[in-house]
C-alpha cells in the first residue's frame, strides 16, 4: 500500500478499481488547517486526466508493473511496432497508448515499456534524445537579448524553443520529460 504523501511522478496505482499513472503530485501544508496532496492522475484505460485533492494518510494499492527494454522499429496503420530485446517478439502498440511521447521516437531507438498483466500500458523514450532541426528561422546579428529563443521544428514534428544561435540542420539534445532544448549535439 502506498500513502498519498508518498506518491511520485510516473508511479502507477490502483484508484477506484482502475490503474492510474501519477502525472504530478504536490504536498501542501497551508498555514491554517491540515496538510493535503494535490495529485494529477491519468486513467490508463481511458486516457482521461483529472486532478484530485487527497489526505496524506489516504492509501492506494500499488500496481505490479514490469518494465522491459524494447526497440522501436517503425510506425504503420496498426500503430507503433516494438521488438522485445530478449525474445525478438514484435508487438504493435496503438497510438493512444504512446500519445505525445511519439514526438521523441526515432527508428531503432530503445524505449522502456511498462507492462501490466501482459498489456503495454505506456512507453517511455530515453531521458534525452538527439534530434535534427528540419526548420527554424535564422538568427540575426544584433539579436543579443539574453535568453532569447525561437521555435524550431524537429525531424519528428515536435516544436521546441531553441536559442537564436542554433541553425537549421543541426542536431540538438532534447529532454523528453519537459520537452525543452538542452544543448547542441
Amino acid at each position: 500500500m502506498i500513502k498519498a504523501v508518498n506518491l511520485r511522478q510516473g508511479g502507477i496505482i490502483t484508484y477506484n478499481g482502475q490503474l492510474h499513472e501519477v502525472v504530478e503530485a504536490q504536498h501542501h501544508k497551508p498555514g491554517k488547517g491540515g496538510a493535503f496532496v494535490k495529485a494529477k492522475l491519468k486513467n490508463l484505460s481511458t486516457g482521461a486526466m483529472f486532478s484530485e485533492t487527497l489526505r496524506p494518510q489516504d492509501t492506494f494499492e500499488a500496481a505490479f508493473i514490469e518494465q522491459h527494454n524494447m526497440q522501436y522499429l517503425y510506425k504503420d496503420n496498426l500503430g507503433f511496432c516494438l521488438m522485445d530485446e530478449t525474445t525478438y517478439e514484435q508487438i504493435h502498440v496503438p497510438e493512444e497508448v504512446v500519445g505525445e511521447k511519439s514526438l521523441y521516437l526515432k527508428e531503432n531507438m530503445i524505449v522502456t515499456a511498462k507492462i501490466h498483466n501482459g498489456k503495454i500500458l505506456s512507453i517511455d523514450p530515453p531521458m534525452h534524445v538527439v534530434l535534427k532541426i528540419v526548420q527554424t528561422d535564422p538568427g540575426f546579428r544584433g539579436d543579443t537579448v539574453s535568453g532569447a529563443t525561437k521555435p524550431a521544428t524537429l525531424e519528428t514534428g515536435k516544436i521546441v524553443k531553441v536559442p537564436l544561435f542554433v541553425e537549421q540542420d543541426e542536431m540538438i539534445k532534447v529532454d523528453t520529460r519537459t520537452g525543452e532544448y538542452i544543448e547542441r549535439a
